[in-house]
């Protein structure tokens, strides 16, 4: 059973706890008394790399143009998310979002929205050297970039492409346009890199940016993700302590973030794991997740979704969308179920659902 599987809160009705006329924006909340705060938009599910980890080396079958969304449909949802659902922070993912075309004016509208919300990219950081500064001016907050190896022979091998150099590139351009904190996003896997997480760590110190390690994730579309042998957050922490001193932060700090923190030999500078298989943060998780083709997700390992894309393309009004989004949040479920022996893996991989 999930570890969250009681239910919280008080035993109002869906309707009572999803709108409070003259309480400003209504809000997407579960059974569980979580609200959702956090929109995670996948841009599209195309990317420039074919890390290991996540897809096959020749790539997958990717959405068709007329099933992904329109830059006008993303916008829009968002608006009705940010001024009509509560949303104060929206995540642009992919795939790799940066090979959206029209990814800075999407920027640049969803920050003259009211209220404006405060927004994130996530990366392989390959065209950050080039849309950096248009992402800073057009009003984005800050990037996610993952870079996962400092030894460039073992990054091709991880991405099965040469492109070490312009991460590198990317992440320093990112810094120098005020796209900060930077933070930095490493997956450790047995035998490619599993060594490093003191070499990456003392980088990131070196340059300023913020490490966050991530567990390995049951997420790659060849279903050859196993729990026995996984990089764990003990495994990391281990490492990371023969050459570090690291002081944990309180859980107060942490709030509904993913990453559990630690300074780093007193500071200032932090480091962060994201333990969603041995350590699951469910509890807290205040994320709704849309794909590139308009379905919200409310579990990152979700296997059902509730199709928005249909509705804005059939000329619903916002409201009718607003409780479409309201209804699929309400049945999200406790956990994400990985805790459980019968877990299955979503159809979608990562890359179609967006990180």
């Amino acid at each position: 059973m999930s570890h969250v599987s009681r239910r919280l809160g008080s035993t109002r009705s869906e309707e009572e706890r999803s709108h409070h006329p003259g309480e400003g924006p209504t809000v997407l909340i579960d059974t569980y008394d979580r609200v959702a705060t956090d929109l995670r938009v996948s841009l599209t599910d195309k990317c420039n790399l074919r890390c290991t980890y996540c897809m096959p080396e020749e790539g997958l079958q990717w959405l068709g143009k007329s099933e992904l969304l329109s830059d006008d449909e993303i916008v829009r949802l968002i608006r009705i998310a940010v001024t009509r659902l509560g949303i104060t922070e929206v995540r642009f993912t992919g795939g790799e979002p940066l090979l959206r075309p029209g990814l800075v004016s999407i920027v640049e509208q969803c920050a003259a929205l009211t209220p404006r919300p405060r927004m994130s990219l996530t990366t392989n950081g390959i065209g950050l050297k080039r849309t950096a500064t248009a992402l800073k001016a057009a009003g984005l907050d800050r990037v996610n970039v993952s870079l996962d190896t400092l030894r460039p022979d073992v990054f091709k091998t991880l991405t099965r492409r040469d492109r070490h150099k312009d991460v590198l590139d990317g992440l320093e351009a990112a810094h120098e346009a005020g796209l900060t904190p930077v933070k930095v996003n490493s997956v450790l896997m047995p035998g490619l890199n599993d060594d490093e997480a003191p070499e990456l760590l003392a980088w990131a110190v070196a340059h300023g940016y913020e490490l966050r390690f991530i567990e390995q994730m049951p997420l790659d579309a060849q279903h050859g993700w196993k729990r026995d042998g996984m990089i764990t957050a003990g495994d990391i922490l281990a490492s990371l302590r023969t050459r570090f001193t690291l002081t944990p932060e309180s859980d107060a700090s942490r709030g509904s973030a993913p990453a559990e923190r630690w300074t780093v030999d007193g500071g200032p500078h932090r480091v962060g794991v994201i333990a969603s298989v041995t350590r699951p943060f469910c509890r807290a998780c205040d994320r709704t997740r849309l794909t590139a083709d308009g379905q919200v997700r409310t579990c990152l390992f979700a296997r059902e979704e509730t199709d928005l894309r249909g509705a804005l393309r059939g000329d619903a009004p916002d409201e009718e969308i607003a409780q479409l989004w309201r209804t699929a949040m309400w049945g999200k479920k406790a956990g994400s179920g990985l805790d459980d022996p019968s877990f299955l893996q979503p159809d979608r991989p990562m890359s179609a659902i967006g990180g």
